[in-house]
């Protein structure tokens, strides 16, 4: 296979699209039947900075689509007379929006699939049809003249775990269409050899010069499944050729006892164990920032009369069933263990004497938290905040109600609470609350970047107020309190200071509704199913 790589100019201006673009229309007619495989840069389109509105949308897209479907017809007619499959990437109006897309051309000049870059930039979130990025799928593979062709975007570049993810379909060549202008040389060069290593593939990567003397983009370049580089560019402007047979594998025989010849990603994969990594898949609920702005919570789970609360059948069930938020509490033992409860006295929950706070988990390990409530759950037991993670991260976005004595938490405690939301990834999809000033700021200090709400409680001021003065992004009304009550007057207010307005708690559908039409965000329930079925709300 004989492969060409192009590297256009990147601006430096806005002036500079019409030259650029005809440039690489120049390039494109100085292909020729030699080639198997031709390569180009991404945003093909508008090859210089696009114009903005100044809300981060790129203006003048009807010039931009010209351009984009003058370049496809291009590569088409180039495919078709050089017979060699062709690769372009541009913005591409569909029907939900316009995307970034790449485009293969077979050497018949038909088009033989498109790529949407999977990791979108923000600015790209802001101007661009994201709503494909929000559900699962699996690598795009694309079969011209019996090799199969994975891609990576740009920004996609990045992200390891789409590597992984490429390895598994086996892959010939992956192909990069790419910008990446903040780089400098020797961070894009590893990073593209380390791309070939991990994917078992050979990379084909096209980018932009940012100009002869900068030391940042650029660096088009083939590489080898085993990291060689076949062919490379700094910043110069033009193209250049390789040759490699796709189908030859870089096969190795590792160390350890019992390994067979393969190739890394197959080496790799045969230790692979999943739950050491983040967790990913159909499964993972949208960040907390993206979910709908009216929802319910599934309070202390799925509970009801044969369902222990705050157990982890009740906080499975909710995220089965869809629920998008999820509350439960957390106490901490003698020994310093959270634990998933709600009460700290035992009486309600086991009818048993005693208090959390005075047992060591191997004490609250012996008392059935399940008999009480239905012989099927007879030998429950308490689940520790660890054990919630492990089945609910990132499966729901999490309330997590830190119950307190009356003061603040020990540091040690509230860091280990922090380090379990860390090992779990989980920052994105949770946040706390509490109605205690003093470990609003503790929570402020140890983890700033997890959002977190103010409870309603026995407050001396308006909860909006001391929601603010905490610098919380929510706050949770309680129906009848004095200082949190949910007026439309005070959820108003919370709106126009930025803040979400969560209701302690409705259990009754037409009550829930007007809570909502006051202007209520979420709602937690003990009823999530009947008020999830007649609200039609996740």
């Amino acid at each position: 296979m004989k492969a060409r790589i192009i590297q256009y100019r990147f601006g430096p201006t806005a002036d500079d699209i019409g030259e650029n673009f005809d440039w690489i229309l120049s390039e494109l007619d100085a292909c020729d039947p030699s080639l198997d495989v031709v390569v180009l840069p991404e945003g093909c389109h508008a090859p210089a900075p696009p114009a903005t509105n100044g809300a981060g949308s790129v203006a003048g897209a009807s010039p931009a689509l010209s351009r984009s479907e003058a370049m496809l017809a291009k590569c088409a007619e180039t495919a078709r007379r050089c017979r060699a499959a062709v690769f372009v990437n541009v913005h591409a109006e569909t029907p939900t929006g316009l995307r970034n897309r790449t485009f293969a051309y077979a050497p018949d000049g038909s088009l033989a699939g498109v790529y949407d870059k999977q990791n979108l930039t923000p600015g790209e979130h802001r101007s661009l049809d994201d709503s494909y990025t929000r559900e699962p799928c699996a690598p795009t593979v694309i079969e011209i003249a019996g090799v199969r062709y994975a891609f990576l975007t740009c920004y996609d570049f990045y992200f390891v775990e789409q590597w992984a993810a490429i390895a598994r379909v086996k892959p010939d060549v992956v192909i990069g269409c790419s910008r990446q202008r903040t780089d400098t040389h020797d961070a894009l060069s590893f990073n593209s050899r380390a791309c070939a290593y991990a994917t078992g593939a050979y990379l084909l990567r096209a980018s932009v010069s940012m100009g002869a003397d900068s030391p940042f983009g650029g660096c088009s370049c083939a590489i080898a499944p085993d990291g060689r580089v076949l062919g490379a560019f700094a910043n110069e402007v033009g193209h250049f050729d390789v040759e490699f047979d796709p189908h030859t594998k870089f096969l190795k025989k590792a160390g350890y006892v019992g390994n067979v010849v393969s190739t890394h990603p197959e080496y790799v994969e045969r230790g692979r164990r999943p739950c050491k990594y983040r967790p990913a898949g159909s499964a993972i609920a949208p960040f907390m920032a993206e979910l709908p702005a009216k929802r319910l919570c599934a309070h202390r789970g799925l509970h009801g009369a044969a369902v222990p609360e705050n157990t982890l059948p009740a906080l499975a069930a909710a995220a089965a069933l869809g629920a998008a938020e999820i509350e439960f509490d957390l106490w901490w033992t003698r020994d310093n263990v959270p634990v998933v409860i709600h009460d700290v006295d035992l009486g309600r929950l086991a009818g048993v004497p005693g208090r959390v706070l005075d047992m060591t988990l191997a004490e609250l390990r012996r008392v059935d938290f399940g008999a009480k409530y239905d012989a099927a759950f007879r030998g429950l037991s308490i689940a520790t905040f660890e054990e919630a993670m492990d089945k609910l991260a990132c499966h729901a976005t999490i309330n997590l109600h830190l119950k307190d004595d009356g003061g603040p938490w020990d540091e040690s405690r509230l860091a280990s609470v922090v380090r379990c939301i860390d090992a779990h990834d989980a920052r994105r999809h949770l946040y706390f609350m509490t109605s205690q000033r003093a470990l609003q700021a503790q929570l402020a200090r140890l983890a700033p970047d997890i959002p977190r709400c103010m409870g309603a409680g026995n407050h001396d001021i308006d909860i909006v107020d001391v929601a603010l003065e905490c610098g919380c992004t929510m706050i949770q009304l309680f129906k009848g309190c004095p200082t949190g009550d949910a007026t439309p007057e005070r959820i108003a207010r919370a709106h126009a200071a930025g803040l979400r307005a969560n209701l302690f708690w409705s259990d009754d559908p037409e009550e829930a509704r007007r809570y909502l039409d006051m202007g209520v965000d979420t709602v937690l329930t003990n009823n999530w199913l009947a008020l999830h079925t007649a609200l039609e709300m996740a």
